[in-house]
């Protein structure tokens, strides 16, 4: 069976996140507590249901602190459990409930709202250590279905590498495990005239980085990091790792550098490739 344990912050498209997981075939359930997600999986095994997505948050704070032990123990009885952590920062969480006037599901007891997010936070901190967490500040509901079902569809044997662009402008991306930095590096496309509209896939701009700058020493750099580094990773039996490089407005020099990366480990890796400031 493939398991799939949807968490993460109130706001930050957990509801978007699960419908994508049905759409993808998942049998889902959402807010159930943790000490059923065994007797979920194994009526789900009864109806030949091979893949569950279930939903855990703070609604149901009070079973939480079980759900390392069921993880594992489903894990033993040989399901193949992703755990997928939503997480978003406190100004994008603070705008999506002014905007829709739904009150937080902690903000009771006298709490604003800051003050409910501070102690969910809190709460579920333990949760975000041991899932992959997507950062869901600036995605479209179409590119949060998107991430989430690239996730489901990897290799769950293997380390998983994720590579993600991104503009400084919109901030360092919260799921990111290690950050590199383009601007330093590489002249901007974007004041070319020529260059401004199109992103780091169009090969004019390919050609104009690869000309003009150096590029291929950064990319080069960055693969022998990671090739020196990801062996502990897998030894500490990590799920995946996160690479995010960064230029200015994440959409000519971070692009290319991912994509270059991501042809390189595409061989020994399972990739997964995600451009946070375009809506591709």
């Amino acid at each position: 069976m493939q398991l799939v344990i949807l968490s993460g912050v109130s706001g930050s498209g957990k509801s978007v996140a699960l419908k994508a997981l049905e759409d993808a075939g998942y049998f889902c359930v959402d807010n159930l507590p943790a000490e059923l997600i065994g007797q979920l999986t194994d009526y789900a095994a009864a109806r030949n249901e091979p893949r569950v997505a279930i939903g855990v948050d703070a609604r149901s704070r009070e079973s939480l602190a079980s759900l390392p032990g069921i993880v594992e123990r489903e894990r033993a009885r040989g399901a193949a459990v992703h755990v997928i952590f939503l997480d978003t920062n406190d100004q994008s969480l603070v705008r999506r409930f002014s905007e829709t006037r739904r009150p937080h599901p902690l903000a009771g007891g006298g709490r604003t709202l800051p003050e409910a997010i501070a102690e969910e936070r809190s709460l579920l901190a333990w949760l975000a250590e041991i899932g992959q967490r997507i950062d869901t500040s600036d995605l479209t509901p179409n590119q949060l279905r998107g991430w989430v079902r690239d996730l489901v569809v990897t290799d769950r044997s293997r380390l998983t590498l994720i590579f993600e662009s991104f503009g400084y402008k919109g901030g360092v991306p919260l799921d990111a495990d290690f950050v590199f930095d383009a601007r330093c590096v590489l002249p901007n496309p974007h004041y070319d005239p020529r260059l401004r509209h199109l992103t780091g896939h169009d090969a004019e701009v390919v050609e104009f980085i690869e000309r003009e700058t150096q590029a291929n020493l950064l990319v080069e750099d960055i693969q022998r990091f990671l090739q020196r580094w990801l062996p502990r990773f897998i030894l500490d039996q990590r799920a995946s790792i996160t690479v995010a490089i960064g230029c200015t407005g994440g959409r000519h020099r971070s692009i290319y550098i991912v994509d270059q990366l991501a042809q390189r480990f595409g061989s020994e890796y399972p990739v997964v490739v995600r451009h946070r400031d375009t809506r591709d």
